[in-house]
């Protein structure tokens, strides 16, 4: 069994000797190659030159063979960028938008979603570069933000401590707040598509400020965007939503179409299992902190949670959210170890 048909199958809630395993955020600065690349070019233009991208996504692979999937080196604000609201990272940290969106006019000044395909052209590049390297071996994971996740950004003009201003509009404009995540609905459905047509074996929907919605109004900010997302793509094509800080509203997304739940490491993901329909798949969930500790807490962390799912089908290994830039090589390969091993 392929590492593609081992993920393929942990998808489908197929019992397996262990479940397959990635890691949010695979490539970046917690490894030396990543670094030597980055010296040499920034962020954003090794996101959109193909050949760059494709090397960073491929890094990962290289060093730690026992990943099962490779996710597409990208960011979330390319559909911003490609409706014409461009980002950047400040010197401080934290992401920047070259202006906010605060009314309608500006919504309608954005670019036409017919131009999704041929501004991220690079994207489809890149993943076709992917395909023809992995031949197969491997799943290739496409990914997105969700509308709701990417208004953020654009209503706020970057990072943002109270997300003040996307609240204010959601709750006293809201029409104009329909309006941009209609765009935005319509512009992931396209880059999604051409993501498919490019070799993506799946999607995975990042609602990374899922969480800063009030409970009664999750659905209307944000999973009902989701919801539409999922049922105009291809019958059957799995979608894997990660939405982080919203364990009240599991079972909601489980019956949104997507074919696996990531969850955050704030939950017990035994009994997150336990809790949702049995056809949809559940991923997670260690905790990212723990790979700045040791290899051997973190073999030990990864065995509890192994046998906490023991006998459990559809469940993908992952961090409980992205890897960060402290962590260290000899923790990721205690992980793979430890996962790859397990009987």
């Amino acid at each position: 069994m392929t590492s593609r048909d081992r993920f393929l199958s942990a998808l489908a809630c197929q019992p397996l000797d262990r479940p397959p395993l990635w890691v949010m955020r695979q490539a970046g600065r917690y490894l030396p190659e990543y670094r030597a690349l980055k010296a040499q070019s920034s962020f954003v233009h090794m996101v959109q030159t193909p050949a760059l991208a494709a090397e960073v996504t491929l890094q990962p692979l290289r060093r730690f063979p026992g990943l099962d999937a490779a996710i597409l080196f990208s960011d979330i604000l390319v559909i911003p960028e490609a409706l014409g609201q461009p980002y950047s990272f400040r010197d401080g940290g934290g992401i920047a938008m070259d202006r906010r969106i605060s009314t309608r006019a500006d919504i309608d000044a954005l670019s036409p979603v017919t131009a999704v395909p041929e501004k991220l052209a690079y994207v489809a590049d890149t993943l076709r570069l992917l395909k023809s390297e992995l031949a197969g071996s491997k799943m290739l994971l496409g990914f997105g933000g969700s509308p709701w996740t990417l208004a953020t950004y654009m209503v706020e003009g970057g990072s943002s401590d109270d997300f003040e201003r996307i609240k204010l509009l959601f709750y006293t404009d809201r029409a104009t707040f329909d309006a941009l995540l209609e765009k935005l609905t319509e512009a992931l459905l396209v880059y999604f598509q051409m993501q498919i047509a490019a070799g993506a074996d799946a999607i995975q929907i990042f609602d990374s400020w899922g969480g800063l919605v009030a409970g009664a109004d999750y659905e209307a900010a944000s999973l009902k965007w989701i919801r539409r997302i999922v049922a105009a793509l291809p019958a059957d094509f799995p979608v894997i939503l990660y939405a982080k800080g919203t364990a009240s509203h599991l079972t909601d997304q489980a019956f949104s179409g997507v074919r696996a739940i990531s969850v955050d490491w704030t939950c017990d993901l035994a009994i997150v299992r336990r809790t949702l329909p049995a056809n949809v798949a559940v991923q997670g969930n260690l905790d990212p902190v723990l790979m700045q500790t040791t290899p051997g807490i973190v073999a030990r962390e990864t065995a509890r949670l192994l046998e906490s799912m023991r006998g459990s089908a559809g469940h993908v290994f992952n961090l409980g959210h992205g890897i960060t830039p402290q962590a260290k090589i000899e923790c990721m390969q205690a992980l793979i170890d430890t996962v790859t091993g397990w009987k």
